[in-house]
């Protein structure tokens, strides 16, 4: 999906069904292992927010904040673990690194990301008249905006990236048929972006 939105949203030639497919089977592996990573953190800072809740633990204050801003930078990774997984070749963790850095230097449209992914749950909630819109539009709608969204970054390092790489890798990443541009290399052009945005 966040193959096709950035796509579409950057009004690139596509094919909707077929580019959708081989998107799906060439990320399947990666996005299930994610998937289940992202499940698995979750499921434990539910648990330690709920054994917190309740027991009468010594610095339980502390202990909260603490899951609080891990569980806010874990929500910051997955806003844009999807994203980078569909459009850079990378390894799982490199992906999931390289996800939270793109998440903290793009700090307010990271923000702005996770409520548009809230806007069908709560339209969802309190507005059931509209459920049969919400269900065709409620993980699309909020995907091509972010799309739009991260587009101009996204845009900004594949230029860094196809820029540092030999003209006959470049050429040779250009015919590639998945479009993904790049192996194994965005964490340091990330803190870097970082250095100079500071």
């Amino acid at each position: 999906m966040h193959y096709m939105a950035l796509k579409i949203a950057r009004d690139e030639e596509c094919y909707i069904t077929r580019d959708y497919f081989k998107s799906f089977k060439l990320n399947f592996r990666q996005a299930t292992i994610i998937w289940l990573l992202m499940l698995f953190f979750i499921l434990v800072l539910v648990g330690d927010f709920f054994i917190l809740k309740n027991s009468q633990m010594q610095y339980g204050n502390v202990l909260s904040i603490i899951l609080t801003v891990v569980a806010v930078l874990l929500l910051f990774t997955c806003t844009f673990v999807f994203p980078v997984l569909a459009k850079f070749d990378n390894t799982i963790l490199r992906t999931i690194k390289n996800s939270f850095f793109i998440g903290v230097l793009q700090f307010p449209k990271t923000i702005l990301m996770m409520i548009l992914s809230l806007v069908p749950a709560v339209l969802f909630i309190f507005v059931p008249r509209i459920i049969p819109i919400v269900v065709l539009f409620c993980f699309t709608a909020p995907a091509w905006v972010s799309a739009k969204l991260y587009s101009k970054f996204f845009q900004k390092l594949e230029d860094q990236i196809t820029g540092e790489n030999a003209p006959e890798e470049a050429e040779e990443e250009a015919g590639k048929e998945d479009e993904r541009i790049f192996r194994d290399e965005l964490d340091e052009t990330l803190i870097s972006e970082s250095e100079n945005s500071q």
